[in-house]
């Protein structure tokens, strides 16, 4: 029953995110994939247009910081995210990072360095804690489908 209500709000979730996207790419210059899901509390500082941008199918959860300034010179060092990734709540991706596609940012992770291709990186600073991974969009676990459709019952 409640997420039967909860669904009803999806329309207007996805109209503020869509709305939040197209500002942040006309205001800060950032490029972002239209299928991207971004959470309303995420924070992105470019420093500059083109400074940040967001490949197709990447999911940045809530409380994250994205941050292309790079605090010690004040340069701007553009920050690249491949496609069908995850960006975990309350991480941090700083100045000049490139994180490969199919990568998963764990939750709290601050990542000052490139992360490879299909990989799962957490930690502060974040280390490359399993590899050759493959996902789906949004950052899915294969295995995680599987457990869903197992243990969901409607």
């Amino acid at each position: 029953m409640a997420l039967a209500s909860l669904n009803r709000l999806r329309p207007l979730r996805l109209f503020l995110t869509g709305l939040r996207r197209r500002w942040l790419e006309w205001r800060t210059g950032i490029s972002i994939d239209p299928s991207c899901s971004i959470s309303l509390s995420s924070r992105f500082i470019a420093g500059q247009p083109g400074g940040i941008r967001i490949g197709p199918d990447t999911l940045i959860a809530f409380k994250t910081l994205l941050d292309a300034r790079d605090p010690a010179t004040g340069t701007v060092k553009p920050i690249r995210i491949g496609e069908k990734c995850f960006i975990g709540g309350g991480s941090m991706i700083m100045a000049g990072v490139t994180i490969g596609d199919q990568v998963i940012v764990a939750a709290g992770a601050v990542v000052m360095a490139d992360v490879p291709s299909h990989s799962i990186v957490a930690g502060n600073p974040a280390r490359v804690v399993r590899s050759d991974i493959t996902v789906r969009r949004f950052g899915q676990l294969e295995v995680a489908i599987e457990n869903t459709r197992r243990l969901w019952r409607p």
